[in-house]
């Protein structure tokens, strides 16, 4: 009897184990929009979100262990605008993650970006490959570019420049993919494309980004279940942080990134603030990100 318990909590044990082993790193989220596309016969899209699906959440991105409820908690959404042959398709591509803040139950977005670069191959019987060496397909090698990014985002939140190892794992991408017919990869294309979001995360002149990117959740949210005053302090610090960032280069393509995650959660936090700090907030706001300045103007109107 005793033989069959030791048993059966073994096993048990030996599962569990096998199950927080075998975690991938990502807990995404995948949703394709055909709506604009002609035609009764859609399956071939829910194919295709299955196959997303599969990809970003068992591929091994990392080479560290995630427990099932360590996994980083991301969306992807296809929106499909034309089809310009058979299995050839166009369309934008949304990016979303968020890491949790410490002892508490509200998620902070880390990156909700939107890349408009999006021409991809599928067919309804391939399968999704991926080389770190090699560029096999545009679909995968967006996929894989993402999912280094949502990761080296969350690792700088969690420490300083713990992400770098991710953001080269991007440029890698990048590397192989200037051999790629589509467009997103290549210097001379834009100043705002996936060429440019990996050189950016890496350059030195976009330190001070990503110092602000760790201190404004590791110094400011995770401590805001113990004191949230203290905490809007040291967001409202690392936020200073980027007017160097600014200076360097008004208008930036990694300042629209980060506000375009941050924006909401700024005027939510600080419409509770001082006085003092919602004009200091709005004053640096209203400089180097002026194209969200309306709601920005929602923090005065607060408590």
């Amino acid at each position: 009897m005793m033989k069959n318990i030791f048993k059966i909590l073994f096993l048990l044990v030996l599962q569990f184990s096998l199950q927080s082993v075998s975690a991938q790193e990502l807990n995404c989220s995948v949703q394709i929009n055909s709506s604009q596309i002609q035609g009764s016969d859609k399956s071939i899209f829910d194919v295709m979100q299955k196959n997303i699906f599969e990809f970003m959440n068992t591929t091994t991105w990392t080479n560290n262990v995630f427990q099932s409820t360590e996994r980083i908690e991301c969306s992807i959404l296809i929106n499909v605008t034309e089809q310009i042959s058979t299995g050839n398709f166009k369309g934008t591509i949304q990016i979303q993650s968020r890491r949790p803040v410490f002892n508490s139950s509200y998620f902070s977005t880390t990156l909700n970006h939107l890349d408009k670069d999006f021409e991809f191959k599928f067919n309804e019987f391939d399968n999704l490959e991926y080389s770190k060496n090699i560029f096999t397909t545009n679909l995968t090698s967006v996929l894989a570019f993402y999912a280094n990014i949502i990761i080296g985002l969350d690792y700088d939140s969690f420490s300083q420049n713990g992400g770098t190892r991710y953001f080269e794992e991007a440029q890698r991408v990048v590397t192989n993919a200037q051999s790629a017919q589509e467009t997103g990869w290549k210097a001379f294309e834009s100043e705002r494309n996936r060429y440019w979001f990996a050189q950016n995360m890496l350059h030195q002149n976009y330190a001070p980004l990503r110092t602000c990117f760790y201190r404004y959740h590791r110094l400011g949210f995770d401590i805001m279940a113990e004191n949230v005053a203290n905490g809007r302090i040291e967001v409202l610090k690392s936020l200073m942080l980027l007017e160097d960032v600014f200076k360097r280069r008004p208008g930036n393509f990694q300042l629209k990134i980060f506000f375009n995650s941050k924006v909401d959660e700024i005027v939510s936090l600080f419409s509770e603030g001082l006085a003092k700090e919602k004009t200091q907030v709005t004053n640096l706001t209203n400089q180097i990100d002026p194209t969200n300045q309306s709601k920005y103007e929602e923090i005065a109107k607060g408590k």
